[in-house]
């Protein structure tokens, strides 16, 4: 199940409560993201999810490629393609490979290593059961400090919340915005803004 189209339309490109967000504007012709536009319509709690936003992408001290994995993951999980979409980009430029963006959306946590599994493990548990196993925890103990795994438990709950918001407004993806990986069956799909040349990308 999924929004059949945009059920929250968008700000202006040019809103004045926007022109702040310039996060992933090189990525849709200097314009705003969608979902800032989107989210700008209440703007004290567009305020507050961008600046923990931006500590989560920013100012945490979980490292970048890291990170892009919970965040990926759970967006697969969550099925939302725009939050995939926009942090496949992201993710890539953090260091993952475009294999492991797309092992990220497919199941089981086969061909990711010792200290990676338990990240993807941990997405995967809390998109299902929310809660971490205590198998995944001592994993994951053994390699992040208490800081960090309250800062991975934040970061997936974040993204998830973030998700559902997506799917249920129907904030459609940029033009230039990837969508699923290809092959990827069986998933949510987001709508889609045209290009300027009349051609969905």
């Amino acid at each position: 199940m999924t929004a059949t189209g945009t059920r929250i339309e968008p700000l202006a490109h040019d809103d004045a409560t926007v022109q702040k967000s310039t996060v992933g504007s090189d990525r849709n012709s200097g314009r705003p993201l969608n979902i800032f536009l989107t989210l700008a319509k209440n703007p004290p709690l567009f305020d507050v999810f961008t600046r923990f936003g931006s500590h989560l992408l920013f100012k945490g001290e979980v490292p970048a490629r890291e990170r892009e994995i919970v965040i990926l993951r759970v967006g697969w999980r969550s099925q939302s393609e725009y939050e995939f979409g926009q942090h496949t980009v992201i993710g890539k430029q953090a260091g993952l490979t475009g294999d492991e963006v797309v092992r990220l959306a497919r199941a089981g946590t086969d061909g990711w290593s010792d200290a990676d599994a338990p990240l993807v493990r941990m997405a995967d548990e809390l998109c299902t059961d929310n809660v971490v196993t205590d198998d995944t925890w001592r994993d994951l103990s053994s390699h992040w400090s208490e800081a960090q795994l309250l800062e991975l438990l934040m970061l997936a709950g974040y993204y998830r919340l973030v998700s559902g918001v997506l799917n249920s407004a129907g904030v459609s993806l940029e033009p230039a915005t990837p969508g699923w990986p290809e092959g990827t069956d069986g998933v949510r799909r987001a709508p889609r803004d045209i290009a300027a040349d009349g051609e969905a990308q």
